[in-house]
């Protein structure tokens, strides 16, 4: 069932689309930590922060923004494979819709429940974790039509 999931799969052109999908992805992040940094310079908030992104007060360690490429990697991969495996049922005309779509139902069942669950569980701005799926959205968005026409090729 695995191997007819991802039959015609080219591991080069999965490797590009995850690659593309982690600089723009990265790039999107970036933007919106410069727009909402005040937040993470509050002190009533240093203690939400993981010792891998602030071990002491400050700008993060450069080791942080390799975590974060190599996560993101990660999560990229399985963001093309998903992709690849449900791309047949998408009844769309046209690769960016139909990575638009995709990557809009992949907000739907992750990023919107994640960042309820977020306002829930953790001692955050209201402001800041909308914003945080803001950047979710734009990126399951984008990416999903880049990877989407990427993988057509």
């Amino acid at each position: 069932m695995c191997k007819e999931l991802f039959n015609g799969l080219k591991p080069v052109k999965l490797l590009l689309a995850a690659i593309v999908f982690t600089i723009i992805s990265y790039v999107v992040h970036m933007i919106g930590a410069m727009a909402s940094m005040g937040y993470y310079t509050m002190p009533e908030y240093f203690s939400v922060w993981s010792k891998i992104m602030m071990p002491v007060a400050g700008p993060p360690p450069v080791e942080f923004t390799l975590y974060s490429l190599v996560f993101g990697f990660i999560g990229a991969l399985l963001f093309v494979l998903i992709y690849w495996a449900v791309r047949p049922v998408l009844k769309v005309e046209g690769e960016y819709k139909a990575g638009a779509m995709y990557g809009f139902g992949v907000f739907l069942i992750a990023g919107f429940p994640g960042m309820l669950s977020m306002i829930l569980l953790i001692n955050l701005p209201l402001f800041l974790t909308v914003e945080w799926a803001a950047e979710g959205l734009v990126i399951d968005l984008v990416c999903g039509a880049v990877v989407a026409k990427l993988m057509s090729r």
